[in-house]
C-alpha cells in the first residue's frame, strides 16, 4: 500500500490554491473547476471544494477550515532559504520560525488561508536524511 495523497475540503479553492503555489513554486493541475492536485513524486495534495462533498455523502462529511489535528508536511531543500522566499505570503500565518527540532529536522510551522497546519521541513541530522529517503 502507499499513501497517495492527502485532500483539503475548502469553501474558496481558488485562494487555497493560489496560496500553495505561491508558497511551493509549484503549479497545480485543474481537473475540474472543484479539484485541483499538486503531485510530487512521493504523493500528492489534492485540494476540492465543498462542493465536492456531494459526491461522498453531503455537508456532513467533512467541514472546510477546522482541522486542528492534521499537519501537511513538504520536505525542502533548505528551509531556511524557503523561508526566507515565502516569509510575506506567510507572515499573518507563521506558528514558528525555522528551528531545530530534537529529531533532527528543521522545521517553519505555518498556517494556510483555511488555518492549516503547514510544514516545511529540511532533515539535517544523517539519522532525520534516512527517515526520508525514497
Amino acid at each position: 500500500m502507499n499513501l497517495s495523497s492527502v485532500r483539503i475540503i475548502t469553501a474558496d479553492i481558488k485562494r487555497l490554491v493560489a496560496f500553495y503555489e505561491t508558497a511551493t513554486g509549484m503549479s497545480f493541475t485543474w481537473y475540474t473547476d472543484d479539484f485541483a492536485e499538486l503531485r510530487t513524486p512521493l504523493a500528492a495534495l489534492a485540494i476540492g471544494s465543498t462542493r465536492t462533498l456531494a459526491l461522498f455523502g453531503g455537508d456532513a462529511v467533512a467541514s472546510a477550515a477546522s482541522n486542528r489535528s492534521v499537519i501537511i508536511e513538504f520536505q525542502v531543500p533548505d528551509v531556511d532559504n524557503s523561508y526566507q522566499q515565502i516569509a510575506g505570503h506567510i507572515e499573518e500565518g507563521i506558528v514558528q520560525k525555522p528551528t531545530t527540532m530534537p529529531w533532527g529536522n528543521r522545521s517553519l510551522l505555518f498556517r494556510d488561508t483555511d488555518g492549516n497546519l503547514v510544514n516545511f521541513f529540511t532533515p539535517l541530522t544523517q539519522e532525520a536524511k534516512k527517515r526520508t529517503e525514497a
